[in-house]
């Protein structure tokens, strides 16, 4: 996965601007399906059209109200939160167990989850809402509505598309249908051409916006040569994510990649960065240490979980990091040698 500084998401939500309240009720569209809206108002326990109220922007249901929509419309929500993390339906992801996953109090886990150590105040002037309503979400002691669900989910995340693509096919989401063939595209050439990844976080480079474009400066900063820098740049300009601003290159929208999406895919990907980890180390960078050890089952396990804790923790100060002066790799392997 590649992750972004907040900072950097912040200016770019000034650029691409998404109307929550649409997308909410689209994504209700989108569930509802073809039976009327009637009928599945009915479905969802509802003697009144409150499907017609939801999907005219009149009202909405709170966010465990649209899951339990959802999960009446044929979602399988413990597919779709295990789909979202990458870890299975037959695994939920720890803040689930012992939940159900269209309850309130899974919807403050999630945000919370999510969240991580984001600051409350960063995430108000992030998303434009009052620090003390996210607070409240995120205690569950006040339900946010789908819509304000939504922009938490891009707030804490910036994975809202695809924590959509778990519930709904997005490109039946006017509102976010360019941004989701964006993405695809992004998530090929990330597969395709992965240096493109690297020079992308190099744009973010601090000393880099303080200048001019200088051929080759974003190469020494990663270590590649100068035509690999040129054909990534090429690369990233064709596929819309970079734009010349007259001077230098800029991101032209912040993207999560999270390139799990398609696990033949992401298993190369692995593979390549991880052999690049390795041809770095073995020059002399800084940055691995090992341990061989025997473990029970269940404390591989627990190592699993501390693992995953790690990346969060990895996103979280990420996000968070300013000024960027540095591109880093983090490869950490936790293997089974039985396997």
């Amino acid at each position: 996965m590649h992750i972004s500084c907040l900072h950097c998401a912040s200016e770019c939500a000034k650029i691409l601007y998404v109307d929550y309240e649409r997308l909410a009720s689209e994504l209700v569209r989108a569930l509802r399906g073809r039976r009327s809206q009637p009928a599945f108002s009915r479905r969802l326990g509802y003697r009144s059209n409150v499907v017609y109220t939801w999907e005219s922007g009149r009202g909405f249901p709170t966010a465990a109200g649209a899951l339990r929509a959802a999960k009446r419309a044929g979602v399988d929500l413990l597919a779709a939160f295990g789909g979202f993390y990458r870890s299975g339906s037959s695994t939920p992801p720890p803040w689930l167990v012992g939940l159900a996953p269209d309850s309130p109090e899974a919807v403050a886990a999630f945000l919370q989850d999510l969240r991580g150590h984001t600051r409350i105040v960063d995430l108000a002037a992030y998303s434009g809402k009052s620090r003390f309503a996210i607070a409240r979400w995120m205690k569950g002691e006040t339900e946010p509505k789908l819509p304000d669900f939504l922009r938490m989910v891009e707030c804490c995340s910036l994975r809202l598309i695809d924590f959509l693509e778990q519930l709904v096919d997005p490109s039946r989401l006017d509102s976010v249908r360019a941004r989701y063939a964006r993405l695809t595209a992004a998530r090929r050439l990330a597969y395709d051409a992965p240096w493109t990844q690297a020079i992308l976080r190099a744009l973010e480079l601090e000393d880099y916006g303080a200048a001019p474009h200088r051929p080759g400066w974003l190469a020494a900063k990663i270590g590649v040569d100068v035509a690999t820098e040129e054909q990534a740049l090429a690369q990233l300009a064709e596929a819309g994510q970079i734009r010349w601003d007259g001077e230098r290159y800029r991101p032209a929208e912040v993207l999560a990649l999270d390139t799990r999406a398609d696990p033949e895919a992401a298993l190369r990907l692995k593979t390549w960065w991880g052999q690049l980890a390795l041809d770095r180390v073995g020059a002399g960078s800084r940055g691995m240490v090992y341990n061989l050890f025997g473990v029970s089952g269940a404390d591989l396990e627990r190592l699993r979980q501390l693992q995953r804790a790690y990346f969060n923790e990895v996103r979280t100060i990420v996000a968070q990091s300013e000024p960027v002066e540095h591109v880093a790799l983090a490869a950490v392997l936790l293997v089974d040698l039985g396997d």
